[in-house]
């Protein structure tokens, strides 16, 4: 059975892009939740180079609540380095990541410490898909985590984001991997501790539409299965060997006809031999698009360039 753990300190991390319409109205929300609570809260807003009034919405906070501190990164960096740019910065007994939008409810907020203060480290929220996302974004969300949990070694819980709260020791655990390719649900995933699970209807944006480009997830969905899993190459390795098989097999087939001496019965097989050769030229590049991809992600890794960088810190 989990330990109980008494908590005290909590930080709220906020990654915001281009929420000017929203972002008042949110923190509204957030406070008429926490004001209630009797934990120490610190709310920390990672602007991640908004190009709207944001920055200016966000000094008003600081200026209006003493609880309010805002990380400005230098650009945009995306959605999963602004996290982290909130949870490195953090220091709280749990620590709990939240979108701006409103999409994720602050009335769980209650309910996730209580999970933690009953001893579980890590409380994730599962996302319950209602008629709010088009039906081809539950597919394709639906398809992608049957395909990461199938090909890598994490096992990740369908619909879980990043609304999730983590104590002190499963923040250092996250703190210690440094890769610069972000995948924070599979991180979160893998480094295990006591884990719950809370699932959530998504509440409707309070302002705006979604910043989360279909650029985007795909870039998060290759990060996921790039990050966390080798089957990819070994795709790319399989499918060479077959070729190879059925390039064995059209030469043992063209040999029987010359041991029999058959020739007269060899087509001369131009266009059959152009469709052979398309076919296995198509499948190397694949395959060295596959191998150039990892090896792209080395590159980047080995470059030991920084995930964000900070602006200016207000509020402290």
């Amino acid at each position: 059975m989990p330990k109980p753990t008494k908590i005290e300190i909590v930080e709220i991390v906020i990654p915001v892009y281009n929420e000017e319409a929203g972002i008042t109205g949110f923190h509204q929300q957030l406070r008429a939740v926490i004001d209630s609570l009797p934990h120490n809260f610190r709310l920390t807003y990672i602007n991640d180079g908004s190009s709207d009034s944001t920055s200016a919405k966000l000094e008003e906070l600081v200026n209006s609540d003493s609880r309010v501190h805002v990380i400005e990164l230098s650009r945009n960096f995306g959605h999963q380095a602004a996290i982290t740019a909130g949870l490195d910065q953090a220091d709280a007994d749990a620590v709990i990541s939240m979108d701006g939008d409103g999409e994720h409810p602050a009335a769980m907020i209650p309910e996730m410490l209580a999970l933690a203060e009953n001893g579980f480290e890590v409380v994730v929220t599962q996302r319950l898909e209602d008629q709010q996302a088009g039906w081809g974004k539950r597919w394709t969300s639906t398809a992608f985590y049957a395909f990461i949990n199938r090909v890598g070694n994490t096992k990740i819980q369908p619909g879980v984001g990043d609304f999730r709260l983590l104590q002190r020791n499963a923040l250092s655990a996250l703190k210690s991997m440094p890769e610069y390719h972000r995948f924070l649900r599979g991180m979160v995933s893998w480094i295990g501790f006591r884990l719950a699970v809370l699932p959530y209807t998504p509440a409707r944006r309070i302002a705006g539409n979604t910043k989360f480009s279909f650029r985007k997830m795909v870039s998060l969905a290759l990060n996921a299965i790039f990050s966390f899993s080798l089957v990819p190459l070994y795709i790319a390795i399989t499918l060479g060997g077959v070729f190879l098989l059925l390039a064995l097999a059209e030469a043992i087939y063209v040999l029987r006809f010359w041991l029999l001496g058959l020739n007269s019965g060899l087509a001369p097989g131009w266009s059959s031999l152009m469709f052979v050769l398309l076919i296995v030229g198509g499948m190397v590049m694949i395959t060295l698009g596959v191998i150039g991809i990892y090896l792209g992600y080395i590159f980047q890794e080995v470059k030991g360039r920084p995930v964000y960088l900070i602006r200016r810190v207000l509020g402290k």
